[in-house]
């Protein structure tokens, strides 16, 4: 059965992952002797518990699991007035974990110019020539998702721009946030111009004559986001009932949001995010998705001050996770830092985006405090310093279930994978951008570089780490189970045969990293509980 139509055969899709339940000890306790009120029988229920993968039933009560297991221990919970719904043998899934997403801002694309997909000069220019069109003069024209690989490799400039939008800057973020695209005239609101030298961890993209072309990467953005007006709260809690419904539709009752922040930003977003959308989405009753919330890491004291007054677990809906920070950029944006140069760019072999003696200062202090830590890392190098600075961390803060995650694990060097087991790190990895970087890996870092240490799922999960899936949304779309069969097939689009085969998971291997059942993929018990057995 592949991962598709695992899914797919369901007449009916149950969202049977339970957000904030205690143990299936204490379920059995508190609910076992409870009446249900609907039971799921003649059903093919996925329990991802090794000594029984299925069972054919499923009680349930005011949301919350009581019991899954055979028909007749099951039906021992009906009541009188108890649904029962026949599945005749369709598939039950747990609600899907989409362990890393930019929520917010996902909400805010779904509203903006679409560029996801756009294959042609041609086309990039008219979608933004048709938003042009409704919006007022000076207004601000938003878009996203881009992809110059998939037109061949040119990047796009401010030329492009200029003559359909004189009179309305606009901004067009690359598929990856690691840049974007600025046309003049926002470019001069910037004050960015041929004298403007690039910040520390950002680079601004200039002709043989030193002109900006208008692609900002990394840190450099925040010359453009210092002149844009701050999205309204209206607009941003919209954002977060837009996101919310997108990923329901998608089976994803879980997320991980890692915010907006990164280096160079001002932290204050994520803060305003948290008070202004999470808080009182929360207040007025309107959430409707279950969000494990990652606040930038130099603000590592106030979040250990927010748990402290408030706890971990504000509702049902809402648990404080930890902290995230950047070590290096995206490869898309040839900014993610690798031991060997680019191969398009013999001078570049990527960017560090943090000193490392400071980030190792507020990893110890954010892990000693029982924060979970998140670190982004994509290129082979950034992985290995990273890798290296935990290695310090539990040296100095000793041995306890630190949990630390590194986001991306994209490109490894050789040994790097079994190390992730030494300390029992997640791997927070996104199948889907396979989809775009099998066809464009081997022409920025070589196709031998690339087949040997991208996306290394396989190699990661025989080495002990924990694997959890995410989307990285907008990057790529909520789209968990195209995840699971790009993990399991590794083929993109139009391709016969699997991009690096060795690499491939089993169906049930990828299911797991989906839900992340086994283990928690949380430092403190949070979001995901099994299922009672009978």
């Amino acid at each position: 059965m592949s991962a598709r139509s695992a899914f797919l055969a369901a007449g009916v899709a149950i969202a049977a992952a339970i957000f904030l339940l205690p143990p299936a000890s204490r379920l059995s306790r508190n609910l076992g002797e409870a009446v249900a009120d609907m039971i799921l029988a003649n059903a093919t229920i996925y329990t991802a518990d090794p000594s029984r993968p299925f069972a054919d039933a499923m009680a349930v009560r005011a949301g919350r699991v009581l019991r899954v297991g055979g028909y007749d221990s099951v039906k021992e919970l009906k009541g009188r007035h108890t649904f029962e719904l026949n599945l005749s043998g369709n598939v039950v899934l747990p609600g899907f974990i989409d362990s890393h997403v930019h929520f917010i801002d996902g909400g805010l694309q779904l509203a903006r110019v679409p560029l996801r997909g756009v294959r042609s000069k041609d086309d990039f220019i008219n979608r933004v020539k048709e938003a042009v069109r409704d919006k007022h003069h000076g207004q601000w024209v938003f878009g996203g998702g881009w992809n110059n690989d998939v037109w061949g490799g040119d990047y796009p400039t401010a030329a492009w721009l200029d003559d359909i939008s004189p009179d309305n800057p606009v901004w067009l973020s690359r598929m990856d946030g690691h840049m974007g695209i600025a046309n003049s005239l926002a470019m001069r609101m910037a004050g960015i111009d041929k004298n403007t030298n690039n910040p520390v961890g950002g680079t601004i993209m200039r002709t043989t004559e030193g002109e900006p072309t208008g692609l900002l990467v990394d840190a450099a953005m925040k010359l453009v986001f210092d002149v844009i007006p701050e999205v309204s709260i209206h607009e941003r809690r919209d954002a977060l009932f837009r996101a919310s419904r997108h990923a329901l539709t998608r089976g994803v009752t879980t997320v991980v949001d890692v915010g907006s922040y990164f280096p160079g930003k001002s932290e204050k977003q994520a803060w305003q995010d948290f008070t202004d959308i999470y808080e009182w989405a929360h207040s007025v009753e309107k959430m409707i998705m279950r969000v494990c919330l990652f606040f930038p890491m130099p603000t590592w004291s106030r979040v250990c001050d927010l748990i402290h007054e408030k706890g971990r677990m504000l509702s049902q809906w809402i648990h404080l996770g930890g902290v995230k920070a950047f070590l290096d950029g995206s490869l898309g944006s040839s900014s993610a830092l690798f031991y060997e140069h680019y191969k398009d760019d013999p001078r570049s072999y990527g960017l560090q985006l943090v000193n490392m003696d400071d980030l190792l200062k507020t990893t110890l202090e954010s892990d000693k405090s029982g924060l979970q830590v998140a670190i982004h890392a994509i290129g082979d190098k950034a992985n290995d310093m990273l890798l290296n600075m935990y290695d310090k961390v539990v040296d100095l803060n000793g041995m306890k279930d630190h949990r630390f995650r590194i986001e991306h694990a994209q490109h490894l060097a050789p040994g790097a994978a079994k190390r992730f087991g030494k300390h029992g790190i997640i791997a927070s990895v996104q199948p889907d951008h396979i989809l775009d970087d099998a066809n464009s890996a081997g022409k920025k870092i070589g196709i031998e570089r690339a087949e040997r240490s991208s996306y290394s799922f396989r190699s990661l999960l025989v080495g002990g780490a924990h694997l959890a899936f995410g989307s990285d949304w907008p990057v790529s779309d909520i789209n968990p189970l195209q995840a699971i069969q790009t993990a399991v097939s590794r083929k993109p689009v139009g391709w016969e045969v699997p991009w690096i085969p060795v690499e491939r998971l089993s169906l049930d291997d990828s299911l797991k990293a989906q839900v992340s059942l086994r283990p928690n993929i949380f430092l403190h018990e949070c979001a995901i509980t099994n299922f009672a057995l009978e």
